[in-house]
């Protein structure tokens, strides 16, 4: 068996895999109170074999009000022991989170200052915070005291203390926030007042920490070197990560970025690794220098994660796109997966039973892909039919974009799954009626309208540029009036062999993608000409026409060939039951999500 799938002793207690379910913003709660949604999503990783479950973050004082959904520590009690109740049959350790954002939280919910070590303005939201005297650092003392009581009264095997990124623990640990005089000037010593209030509340459970080992600031912030590690902990989770670094990157950065860190800060205590650790291999190799490994992200993606450990099967994979489980949003959107939709709802998941007889799936991406599969667990004689000569749909496409080809990772798994369940596939098809079965259409999308004129020059659409058309000479002008990764991604990946430039009605580039500034930093490095707050109006032979959108003006810019990356179209011929792009082109997790209602509706 998986070393990783077997025990490990944490604390007192024993867990029942090496694998940590670690905290993250869910936006599951129910005012500020952990809820039944949170009960039933932490039930089905214990249920899949986490070992470990850290429930989501808890304010320790009314004072911090990070995101409106946040939990409050004070309002968390019966949650915490509905948990505990839901997760103690699989053998499950449960562990309350416990924190303060600090000057890295809002004001907008509780509307007063935000408190922090010193009057250094959080350089995300700019805010000036309050610098706290003597009242404020004894009241988040206690607040931390309070709170670990309270989490072990209703059960909890112990708590985990944040001190990471997004921490006022932290903060007073920073050289960049932390510039007292006073007592606390000795940057570690608020770190060591809660921890010792906190043991001796929770008297021998088990006490972890959260701690910030790295701020990617090394002019000033916490280095592995300088980072406060201190005694009396049961487990340490080493991160990396400030205001002035992303904790949670996306699939452009290589999963396993944190493990140097954790294998630098490990021998201590029992570490825990972290960093974008979702490949089951990857997390064995850690387990050289680590106790636990946390995969948080793998099992949003998965919850079966540890029960595919032991049985040798694959699981589903994160793709680390970070679209619909990073979820600290003003929407306050459901933590889920793209992969996955059941993840963050499973108070109302799609449960059907057994059925029988033939069903035509037309169209093979990912909405296909997943009808089959739930319709062949169910029991249904399935046949698939594709087009084109591979499957996968519109997911390989985006896979070929620059820094996207992870995507690929999901139709890998989705169509070794419909095949091994035997699901009948043809590709190279072209289904154009049905035949008396059910149908499910999945057939996809067609380029939309285009909203410019065409005097003479060349235009593209994306999809057939990443399928391999061949361009013709001279530079290239990248059409993008939608602002997420399709534009943005085939002007950096074109820019390497032609000048490119990259047309945006916006401020800036990409304003639809998380990493704004990441994605405006690639493109000028790759020598992208960006024309923002312009429209495409003329495409000639060898220049095209744009225009400012707010003043009208009008200038040329030189163009062999335009790639248009506008609005697509549903592509349903066939009648039957419609799913993914063929009803509307959205996300991959929209269309995944289409399949499986409509499999489990039939």
């Amino acid at each position: 068996m998986s070393r990783l799938a077997g025990p490990v002793r944490v604390g007192g207690g024993t867990a029942p895999s090496r694998v940590l379910f670690g905290p993250h913003e869910t936006n599951l709660a129910r005012g500020r109170a952990l809820a039944d949604r949170h009960v039933a999503y932490y039930r089905r990783r214990a249920e899949g074999g986490a070992g470990v479950i850290v429930t989501e973050t808890a304010s320790v004082h009314p004072s911090d009000w990070p995101y409106e959904r946040a939990p409050l520590a004070a309002s968390c009690g019966p949650g915490w022991t509905s948990i505990v109740d839901a997760c103690r049959p699989h053998g499950t350790l449960v562990i309350a989170s416990l924190g303060h954002a600090g000057g890295q939280g809002s004001s907008a919910y509780h509307q007063s200052a935000l408190w922090a070590p010193s009057r250094v303005p959080d350089p995300v939201s700019r805010e000036l915070p309050m610098e706290m005297e003597g009242p404020e650092v004894a009241a988040v003392v206690d607040g931390f005291r309070a709170a670990a009581a309270l989490a072990v009264g209703s059960g909890v095997d112990g708590v985990e203390i944040d001190a990471g990124q997004y921490s006022l623990l932290r903060q007073f640990c920073s050289g960049l926030t932390n510039r007292r005089t006073d007592a606390y000037g000795d940057r570690g010593r608020l770190l060591r007042e809660v921890l010792a209030v906190v043991r001796e509340a929770i008297g021998d459970r088990i006490l972890g920490l959260r701690l910030a080992c790295d701020e990617g600031a090394p002019w000033g912030g916490i280095t592995p070197e300088t980072a406060p590690v201190p005694g009396g902990i049961d487990y340490l989770v080493p991160v990396r990560g400030s205001a002035f670094a992303d904790a949670r990157p996306d699939l452009r950065t290589e999963p396993g970025f944190n493990l140097d860190l954790c294998r630098t800060v490990s021998g201590r205590t029992l570490t825990v690794c972290q960093g974008s650790v979702v490949d089951p291999a990857l997390a064995e190799r850690a387990l050289e220098f680590a106790g636990l490994v946390e995969m948080t992200r793998a099992q949003i993606a998965d919850p079966d994660l540890v029960r595919h450990l032991r049985a040798g099967t694959a699981p589903r994979p994160c793709v680390l796109c970070n679209q619909n489980c990073r979820v600290r949003d003003p929407r306050n959107p459901i933590v889920s997966c793209i992969g996955e939709p059941g993840s963050g709802h499973e108070t109302e998941d799609l449960v059907a039973g057994a059925g029988g007889g033939e069903v035509l799936v037309v169209g093979g991406g990912p909405a296909g892909l997943e009808a089959a599969r739930v319709l062949a667990l169910r029991g249904f004689d399935v046949e698939l039919t594709e087009r084109a000569d591979r499957l996968g749909g519109m997911v390989r496409v985006a896979a070929r974009l620059a820094g996207r080809d992870r995507l690929a990772r999901l139709v890998d798994w989705l169509e070794a799954e419909v095949r091994r369940l035997g699901v009948r596939i043809s590709t190279g098809v072209e289904t154009r009626a049905g035949d008396g079965r059910p149908v499910i259409v999945a057939t996809g999308s067609r380029p939309g309208p285009r909203d410019y004129a065409v005097e003479g020059g060349r235009v593209l659409d994306v999809v057939a540029v990443l399928d391999g058309a061949t361009l013709p000479d001279g530079p290239v002008v990248v059409h993008d009036p939608l602002g997420d990764w399709t534009g943005a991604g085939v002007a950096e990946l074109l820019a390497a062999a032609r000048p490119v430039a990259i047309v945006s009605p916006d401020p800036v580039i990409a304003t639809q993608v998380r990493d704004i500034a990441g994605v405006n930093a690639r493109l000028q490095r790759a020598g992208v000409t960006l024309v923002k707050r312009s429209r495409l109006r003329v495409v000639r032979r060898d220049h095209v026409v744009v225009e400012d959108v707010l003043t009208g003006e009008r200038r040329e810019l030189p163009c062999g060939v335009v790639i248009h990356c506008g609005h697509r179209l549903p592509d349903a011929a066939l009648s039957g039951t419609t799913v993914g792009d063929a009803v509307a082109p959205r996300t991959i997790h929209e269309a995944v999500l289409d399949g499986r209602r409509a499999a489990v509706a039939l």
